[in-house]
């Protein structure tokens, strides 16, 4: 699969691949786990322009408040509900 994105959003999303299914991050550690620790709107903004999803899986990244945040695929955040319960993940 060849990614289309900004520098930025391409090193988001590479990031995102890493996230372990079942696991979850928010947004502020993986602004962090990129080397931008003052990014975390930037990160959002990139996950949240993710057109991979879910093959690039950012209904793993949530709010630092535990809250789910957005889900840019296909049916919003019920999707990304359903899909974090699949992995075992109940919020």
């Amino acid at each position: 699969m060849v990614l289309k994105g900004t520098r930025f959003q391409l090193r988001v999303w590479k990031y995102l691949r890493t996230i372990p299914k079942g696991q979850l991050r928010t947004y502020s550690q993986v602004a962090k786990a990129i080397n931008k620790p003052k990014s975390v709107r930037a990160v959002a903004n990139a996950v949240g322009k993710n057109p991979y999803a879910p093959k690039i899986p950012c209904h793993r990244v949530i709010r630092s408040d535990g809250s789910l945040g957005g889900y840019s695929g296909k049916g919003g955040i019920n999707t990304k509900r359903k899909l974090l319960k699949s992995e075992g993940i109940l919020l």
